[in-house]
């Protein structure tokens, strides 16, 4: 039998629905949520909070000339349902199906594809300038649509402080769902606490009073209405007063999962004059017990099925923690034996699997919240006090506070440890969380030590070390599990030193040089090729910068073949570093390859499929090494991506 549901080919059709059709489109759209969770690992309660806001949205404007932006963008899945694609939404984050986030390229109807937080409210005033640069007449409505989580980060604040003095008809609205992916933190968290909580007061401008005449009342009595926004304006009293000196008319907090009230303010605010804010409260999970229960589980929860009216989650079966665990393992006994160790994330707790330190140290533990340049300068000035500062974020963040990282932390020298997780290939987060440009943005900055542990038991010594060590270190690790690899000798990687990497095997015919976590595909490749009679040496690089010249160049000197292995781009990356090691050495390096990320953005899929699309698994690996030294392939190998396109020869 046909749902309302599958009826919806566009928002147009949205129009035709009676409130009670709604409702039950609003149930529909959940249950659907529902079925995708227990199919794969997906945002789940982040968008069973923004059902009904999503509906309310697309009733009352017109998107298809309109323009709407998502902050972060996990919570677009019900947008993408009732915008043409709910014949796809089983293949949600599936490789070759729709994305997690928002993406230009499925829909008209996403405009960026937005992974991280605090751009939205900028970038919609830059569409509504150019709307009215390029389109005056038009009078195009531009929405921005961000989480509390996400909004104290800094750039919504320039973006509002520039929209504030320009006065566009620019509207926010603010999702509050008093969560980030852990409960949020910071002073403009308990300002949206008291907002939500204090008593509404009873003013009512006279231009508000004129606007309210214009606008539709959906069949409610004008004076009810009326009574509702007195309720919900409350600009002249409590934290509503912080939005209107920055240039804001504020509006709320109004009910998110009351559809026929959302369209009534959104009706609303669409005719206010000047930017506005609208102040909505919607409750994470909304709909499913568990979720509402344990939104920090259920923000992306392995799948699930619901079996007797309980709730069964799939558990991992790997026997193997992943590298983020051991990591956080290592920075707990670190904590432990020395006071001055300290550790700080951005709003990723969960994600990081810090809570035991948190709750170990709750003194040595900060949360910043989703707010990465403030994160790498607050901990300048820890390591300045004395301190040694952990930061634990992930690889795609750090990038949002490239300039802290220059001028706070490697300009001053000071002894902070980046610690950046899901470094490489993410799987089916896609090109926004991919952590493949660390290694060339890191690299250029004087006094940084970067290093990759090639297993897991490089980890610990790693970080002991980086914790001794008189400037700034970065450590990249993966978002997998944390293999081991053999060592010819007892104790070899027990110690690390400065800039020395680690060699597992001298090889006749050639070398593989691995850079992280890729080493124990580099020593299964060097297996592969031993059964077809070719000695290939392995080295765990261990250290990217200062490359260890002594037994990289000297591998270079001596093997007929020489690959560098990384999970990063090519442009600027480890095996760049080789080459150029190895010209500034006038060495002959045409026997130097490389095998890495190419010059485009990945797809969404899981890691290990888009490592052996890449050629970047044990068996592309040796199979390219094949045919570099001229040898048979493997007939499978004409099964993968061109490797050709992700290497390149010196």
């Amino acid at each position: 039998m046909d749902t309302l549901l599958s009826t919806i080919c566009s928002p147009a059709d949205l129009k035709r629905l009676s409130d009670a059709d709604m409702v039950k489109l609003a149930a529909e759209m959940r249950e659907a949520l529902c079925r995708l969770a227990a199919t794969r690992t997906a945002h789940f309660a982040s968008n069973m909070g923004v059902v009904e806001l999503t509906l309310a949205l697309h009733t009352t404007f017109d998107f298809s000339r309109d323009r709407l932006v998502w902050d972060i963008g996990h919570q677009v899945y019900p947008h993408k349902m009732v915008t043409g694609r709910y014949d796809r939404f089983q293949t949600m984050r599936a490789k070759g199906g729709l994305m997690g986030y928002p993406n230009p390229a499925e829909s008209d109807y996403d405009l960026f594809m937005t992974g991280h937080a605090g751009m939205s409210v900028g970038t919609a005033l830059g569409l509504k300038c150019g709307d009215d640069l390029l389109r005056p007449t038009e009078n195009r409505r531009v929405v921005a649509v961000i989480g509390d989580g996400a909004f104290p980060s800094g750039p919504v604040f320039e973006a509002m402080n520039n929209a504030g003095g320009l006065k566009k008809n620019l509207i926010v609205i603010l999702n509050d769902n008093k969560m980030s992916i852990c409960p949020r933190v910071g002073g403009l968290a308990e300002t949206l606490d008291r907002l939500r909580m204090a008593q509404f007061y009873t003013g009512l401008k006279l231009e508000v009073q004129k606007l309210l005449n214009r606008v539709p009342v959906l069949g409610d009595p004008v004076e009810r209405f009326v009574t509702q926004v007195k309720d919900a304006l409350k600009a002249g009293l409590l934290g509503g007063m912080f939005f209107e000196d920055i240039g804001f008319r504020y509006v709320g907090p109004v009910d998110g999962h009351n559809i026929r009230q959302l369209q009534k303010y959104l009706a609303m605010v669409r005719q206010v004059e000047g930017p506005v804010l609208l102040h909505v409260v919607t409750e994470k999970g909304h709909g499913f017990a568990p979720a509402v229960k344990d939104p920090t589980t259920f923000h992306a929860p392995a799948p699930f099925r619901r079996e007797n009216g309980s709730i069964v989650i799939a558990r991992r079966t790997s026997g193997r923690p992943p590298y983020t665990q051991v990591v956080r393992d290592a920075v707990l006994a670190e904590m432990q034996n020395n006071p001055k160790v300290l550790a700080i994330t951005a709003a990723m707790c969960q994600g990081n699997m810090l809570e035991p330190i948190r709750e170990q140290f709750p003194d040595r533990f900060f949360d910043v919240g989703i707010c990465e340049s403030h994160a790498v300068g607050f901990a300048a000035g820890l390591a300045k006090a004395g301190l040694r500062p952990v930061v634990d974020i992930y690889s795609t963040f750090l990038q949002r506070s490239y300039d802290q990282l220059f001028q706070e932390v490697s300009l001053q020298n000071l002894p902070v440890t980046l610690l950046l997780d899901r470094a490489g290939i993410v799987g089916p987060d896609g090109p926004t969380h991919h952590g493949v440009f660390d290694l060339t943005y890191l690299r250029p900055l004087p006094n940084f030590v970067v290093m990759a542990p090639g297993d897991a038991s490089d980890v610990a010594p790693m970080l002991h070390w980086a914790l001794q060590h008189g400037g700034p270190v970065a450590i990249r690790y993966a978002k997998t599990a944390a293999e081991t690899v053999d060592r010819p000798a007892a104790g070899q990687n027990g110690e690390v030193k400065l800039g020395k990497a680690e060699v597992l095997h001298e090889g006749a015919d050639g070398t593989l040089i691995a850079c992280g976590a890729l080493l124990p595909a580099c020593v299964a490749a060097a297996t592969r090729l031993a059964q077809q009679g070719l000695d290939f040496g392995v080295i765990n690089a261990r250290f990217v910068k200062p490359l260890d010249t002594e037994t990289i160049l000297r591998a270079v000197k001596q093997s007929p073949l020489v690959v560098t292995v990384e999970e990063g781009v090519l442009m600027g990356g480890f095996g760049s570093a080789v080459l150029e090691a190895a010209a500034d050495a006038g060495l002959d390096a045409s026997h130097l390859h490389r095998l890495g990320v190419p010059d485009r953005y990945l797809e969404h899929g899981p890691r290990n499929e888009l490592l052996a699309d890449l050629g970047l698994d044990a068996a592309g690996i040796a199979n390219q090494c094949l045919q570099w030294l001229g040898r048979h392939v493997e007939p499978a190998a004409s099964e993968r991506n061109s490797v050709s396109s992700v290497t390149v020869k010196a």
